[in-house]
């Protein structure tokens, strides 16, 4: 089984369980015990659950305030990101002038718009270079780079998107909730991120299904303001009008 396999069923049974043990696990997943720590061990570094002695616990209903680098979070569900933003690229229109936040998720999308004839603006500064060697008209905001998301924040950031109107934006999450909306650990990141939201008239959030439910430090907007573009849910979010799943 693949470890992205292993992963995803991991959080499955959190989310559905709430706890779950080593022992549990290696029967499940038909593992040895040293590969399902070391699983547990890569999940918590990328804040997707609680390690506990003897397995882990879930995330869900409390306040993850650890922010994973970029090369930890794109190691977790890359076939269900690149679905996703497969489908929100295809969304984007040449007259569009789109925002694109800084993410992993956001980060597939680029394989996909080449010759969109978009115009983009982007806080990623990995992001504006992708689109800038394709021949893309992108534009990079200025401000404070941070190290961990690759991701450029601060008061010079909101102050240039405040001057633009974008037609649809795409943005990523680390947790969305119902009562708490769409979460990040840092708050100068919620800052540019809410920003950008105002400015967009379609707005939607790129995110796996595994963000339901957790809740980081700060929110950016409010769970019923955006379009949530995910390839599943759980069962208490089924009635949600705002979550379009991609099959």
């Amino acid at each position: 089984m693949l470890t992205e396999q292993r992963y995803e069923i991991i959080l499955g049974l959190l989310r559905e369980k709430n706890s779950v043990t080593v022992t549990e696990l290696k029967d499940i997943l038909d593992a040895s015990e040293s590969t399902i720590r070391r699983d547990i061990t890569a999940l918590y570094k990328a804040g997707k659950l609680t390690r506990v002695f003897g397995g882990a616990v879930s995330l869900e209903h409390t306040v993850n305030a650890y922010e994973p680098t970029v090369a930890q979070k794109v190691e977790l569900n890359i076939e269900e990101k690149k679905k996703i933003a497969a489908y929100a690229a295809a969304l984007i229109r040449p007259e569009d002038f789109v925002y694109l936040d800084a993410g992993t998720t956001t980060g597939y999308m680029l394989e996909h718009l080449e010759g969109s004839g978009a115009t983009f603006v982007t806080n990623g500064v990995s992001h504006a270079r992708a689109l800038a060697q394709m021949g893309v008209r992108v534009l990079l905001i200025g401000g404070e780079l941070k190290g961990s998301t690759e991701a450029v924040i601060g008061s010079q950031a909101m102050q240039m998107l405040k001057n633009y109107h974008f037609t649809k934006g795409f943005f990523g999450t680390n947790g969305m909730t119902q009562r708490e909306g769409f979460t990040t650990p840092e708050s100068n990141e919620a800052l540019v991120k809410r920003t950008a939201m105002e400015q967009c008239l379609e707005k939607y959030v790129v995110s796996d299904s595994s963000k339901f439910g957790q809740i980081s430090a700060v929110t950016f907007f409010s769970f019923d303001g955006a379009v949530i573009l995910t390839e599943s849910c759980s069962k208490e979010y089924k009635d949600c009008r705002n979550i379009q799943i991609i099959s």
